[in-house]
């Protein structure tokens, strides 16, 4: 089983998912993981209750099972807050989102995240950020994600399941016959690859790879821009604001990486490269203006540190997938879209497609996901609102130079693996080198022996969001040591 260009949480659920049947598969990531349309994403795992509006009961149960799923099994990623909607006098009435959230509240499976309520935004302090003339808020229970560590946990927990991993590999030519073979350039050499089937997980890329790489006709879809901005932090609450725009789309202002907030989406049809792919200027003004809305502190352009953008399918919540099997012929499953919350699902589904062009076995037909933690993810008891807060207290009291912020960072990014990070370092001069406020060297060792990153990039922007504060220096003085690693 192959892959190709599969840094979104699509071909890195496949691959995990086949790789626990013990199926033999082989991954190729032209870039890195968690690049492509992860940054762009939302970061949110939830139900979506406006689904509600457009008549998807089923679809929203579906995604709140999964987030529960995730809750579970990814505990260090997936975080509890509450989702804090203003009701806006110009958008939907109070009694329609009344409605909309209780018939939410009866989908939302037994647990233990709080219910939800009414808000009186004058005494409440969820309305302190907030403009005086917004009175009314409705609040539930539900989370966010950091997608990009949910795909490279998901690559990390493939390659420990026996998955042959390669990041910097593109292949450039393929020959369909009773198997795929595959042309590979893996960091500059050429290699040949068979496979008795083939994923296609491409994203943006799957018409380029279709016509050029398969020489098949590219599966028709229309791609969609999806751009978000980053500002210092607006709000000092961790819960979740939910705008309703006057274009009756929401907008979310959600916690970021300690000191900032994390502003989206805008969403513009695009057409040309993916890989120039930016946020533009109309984009950056459009998600200032949906926020200043809501927010006493007027939110502009000049404000923004940082903006993203990726590109995303117009087929849906569910995404598109598409088996191609003709006689004789090696079989071609083609991924397209589909948010994060399902991504674990439709690999559970793919792989049901796929399971009979292998080898019955036991494992090969057996649904595994749903139970097995991620990489870091055994925490014991995940379901608890604190369950984060709990293991971070446990590890200030095994490494007790550790300050707060630290400790946070590194039990929300690897969860109980901090250990092989941290191991039996007394202070933090025995983690080696620090870059910015609290990137050690034993941290840059770990992600490039465990998580395949080769680059700073790969570190700053997707296996943390450090590349907002640190500075050039500090920057300069990484590269140079990962160059020397």
């Amino acid at each position: 089983m192959w892959t190709s260009r599969s840094s979104g949480a699509a071909g890195v659920s496949v691959a995990r998912d086949a790789a626990g049947r013990g199926l033999r598969v082989a991954l190729f990531e032209q870039n890195d993981f968690g690049g492509g349309a992860a940054p762009a994403s939302p970061h949110l795992m939830h139900g979506n209750f406006i689904d509600l509006e457009r008549g998807h009961a089923l679809r929203v149960r579906r995604a709140l099972t999964e987030r529960d799923i995730a809750l579970r099994t990814a505990p260090h990623l997936v975080r509890p807050r509450r989702f804090i909607l203003p009701v806006h006098v110009d958008e939907r009435p109070p009694a329609m989102l009344r409605a909309g959230l209780y018939a939410y509240g009866r989908l939302v499976p037994k647990g233990d995240l709080p219910r939800s309520e009414a808000l009186d935004l004058t005494i409440h302090e969820a309305g302190h950020p907030l403009k005086r003339s917004l009175g009314l808020a409705l609040a539930w229970s539900d989370c966010t994600v950091d997608e990009s560590r949910l795909v490279v946990l998901s690559a990390v927990d493939a390659a420990a399941r026996g998955a042959a991993i390669r990041t910097g590999a593109r292949c450039v030519w393929a020959d369909r016959s009773d198997v795929w073979r595959l042309t590979v350039v893996n960091r500059g050499r050429r290699e040949t690859v068979t496979a008795r089937a083939l994923v296609n997980a491409s994203g943006a890329w799957t018409r380029s790879i279709a016509e050029s790489v398969l020489h098949l006709p590219a599966v028709q879809a229309n791609f969609t821009k999806v751009s978000q901005i980053v500002v210092k932090r607006i709000v000092d609450r961790d819960d979740v604001y939910v705008l309703q725009n006057d274009d009756r789309r929401m907008i979310y202002a959600i916690p970021y990486h300690r000191d900032f907030t994390l502003i989206g989406t805008s969403e513009r049809s695009f057409e040309g490269d993916p890989a120039v792919m930016s946020a533009g200027a109309d984009d950056i003004a459009y998600l200032c203006t949906a926020v200043s809305r809501y927010f006493r502190e007027r939110i502009e352009p000049a404000d923004v540190v940082h903006a993203m953008a990726g590109g995303y399918t117009a087929a849906g919540h569910d995404g598109f997938m598409k088996l191609d099997r003709r006689s004789g012929k090696a079989p071609l499953l083609t991924l397209i879209g589909g948010v994060t919350t399902g991504a674990r699902r439709r690999g559970e589904i793919a792989l049901a497609r796929l399971t009979s062009f292998f080898k019955a076995s036991p494992d090969s037909a057996r649904s595994w996901t749903a139970g097995s933690p991620l990489p870091g993810g055994d925490f014991g008891s995940p379901h608890s609102w604190d369950a984060l807060d709990d293991q971070v207290a446990h590890v200030r009291k095994r490494w007790l130079f550790l300050n707060e912020s630290h400790a946070q960072r590194l039990v929300a990014a690897y969860g109980t693996r901090v250990e092989q990070i941290l191991g039996v370092a007394k202070s933090v001069d025995d983690l080696g080198p620090v870059f910015g406020d609290d990137l050690t060297g034993a941290e840059v060792r770990y992600l490039m022996r465990e998580e395949f990153a080769r680059f700073a990039d790969d570190i700053l922007w997707r296996r943390s969001k450090l590349g907002l504060t640190i500075s050039r220096q500090d920057r300069a003085a990484l590269e140079a040591f990962m160059a020397a690693a």
